[in-house]
């Protein structure tokens, strides 16, 4: 039953009969105490309920207390699960472990802890000096907290340029050098033609531009590195002249993202994540420039026959560690890695959805967030439009980003991206005009 169902309703306070009526006494204790009101408030940011309180007068001690926090601990032992659920329980908030592993340690399970964020504050204290089981548990908690709570901060680094993070959401621009875009925007062999849209993107804002000669949309063929080594060095030689902002380069071969970097560009975006050629991220780490990796179940010709998840954004998250850790390792920093949640990569027009709802689960990897939905199918199905009159959905789906705190949009109509944006980052963060 919804709250307050069944309850007898109010009747309205009013003057049923002027003649009789007493005129009203200006004096305070004569008039009829005022209706208590409820609300419940949208704030969920510490500035936002720091701003009321203060309006209110009230104390802020009050803040950290204020804001409920789900963490899900993935693949923890049964026995440290356990004990988390009980000393929880001590710090005021709850725990509910999966039923399907055994009470041991040699098994593993999934935990949620539901609690404010006072109560993992107080979990955080008790536990900090503990040295047994529990310690891997609790250091991963604070990282995801913190990773979660604290704005991202830093730059991308691309050779002589940089891109600030967390100051606004970065606009990327698509410069397709195929034929075959999903899109109809590819211009393979008109290379003026290429380069005079990034010029034109630069104009409307972009941040970066992103230059790709292999189409991956769902069902393509892959084609060969020489091939798209020659549909994309002349963009990128010319434009890297021409315009004052990094070029990125699209692709998941070493050879192309190697002879893309010799001719200008300084960012690599790779679909793979850096699985389909060994070499990607030693040469990520020698180039010394960021790269952006994308979760994508499957291949771009098969992705989308029947994709399906367990624990969509578990997975996803799950893979893109794995990349970020596999960046690491091969000496690329890790402030240096993107992670793209893979928006139409082997995911049904609901998973896609989902993912934009929960973006900001990503935040708690610590890492800046992409997304890509731009003229992608999903919008196509849900508004039955094709791929040239997605404007308005990509746009929709773009703001929702920003408010669910992607650092960087992928857009092909880089002037109405870069409005909506500004809009959504308005909004959400408020307007310095004031």
């Amino acid at each position: 039953m919804p709250l307050g169902a069944g309850q007898p309703a109010l009747r309205a306070r009013g003057r049923t009969d002027m003649s009789t009526e007493q005129p009203p006494n200006p004096g305070r204790a004569n008039r009829a105490p005022s209706l208590c009101t409820a609300r419940v408030l949208a704030l969920d940011s510490a500035p936002d309920i720091i701003r009321e309180l203060q309006r209110m007068g009230a104390s802020s001690a009050l803040e950290p207390a204020a804001r409920t926090r789900l963490v899900k601990l993935d693949a923890v032992s049964a026995s440290t699960a356990q004990a988390l659920s009980r000393q929880m329980a001590q710090c005021g908030g709850e725990a509910a472990i999966s039923q399907r592993a055994a009470p041991d340690a040699k098994h593993t399970t999934d935990c949620l802890l539901i609690g404010s964020t006072a109560s993992y504050r107080r979990l955080l204290e008790r536990l900090r000096d503990d040295q047994g089981g529990l310690r891997q548990a609790v250091d991963e908690i604070a990282r995801a907290l913190n990773a979660f709570e604290v704005p991202l901060g830093g730059e991308l680094r691309c050779g002589a340029r940089t891109l600030r993070l967390g100051a606004r959401t970065l606009v990327m621009g698509v410069v397709n050098a195929t034929p075959d875009s999903f899109s109809g925007d590819g211009l393979a062999g008109d290379v003026g033609a290429m380069v005079a849209l990034g010029e034109e993107m630069t104009a409307q804002g972009a941040d970066v531009i992103d230059v790709g000669g292999e189409s991956t949309r769902p069902g393509s063929h892959a084609v060969d590195a020489q091939e798209e080594i020659a549909r994309v060095v002349p963009v990128v030689a010319q434009l890297s002249k021409r315009i004052n902002i990094p070029i990125s380069i699209d692709t998941y071969k070493t050879d192309v993202a190697r002879a893309a970097l010799d001719a200008g560009a300084a960012m690599i975006n790779d679909i793979s994540a850096l699985r389909a050629d060994a070499g990607m991220a030693a040469l990520a780490a020698c180039a010394c420039v960021p790269v952006i990796v994308m979760h994508m179940q499957g291949a771009p010709k098969t992705m989308q026959q029947a994709p399906h998840y367990h624990d969509l954004m578990g997975e996803i998250a799950a893979h893109l560690r794995e990349s970020v850790d596999l960046a690491a390792r091969a000496g690329v920093a890790r402030d240096q890695v993107v992670i793209d949640p893979g928006f139409g990569f082997g995911k049904t027009v609901n998973h896609n959805l989902e993912i934009v709802r929960r973006l900001r689960e990503l935040k708690s990897l610590g890492q800046p967030v992409l997304l890509g939905p731009s003229r992608k199918s999903t919008i196509g199905r849900v508004l039955d439009l094709p791929a040239q009159e997605r404007l308005e959905g990509t746009l929709s789906v773009l703001a929702l980003a920003v408010a669910n705190g992607a650092d960087m949009v992928r857009v092909h109509d880089v002037a109405a991206a870069v409005r909506a944006a500004r809009m959504a980052e308005a909004v959400v963060r408020g307007w310095p005009g004031d």
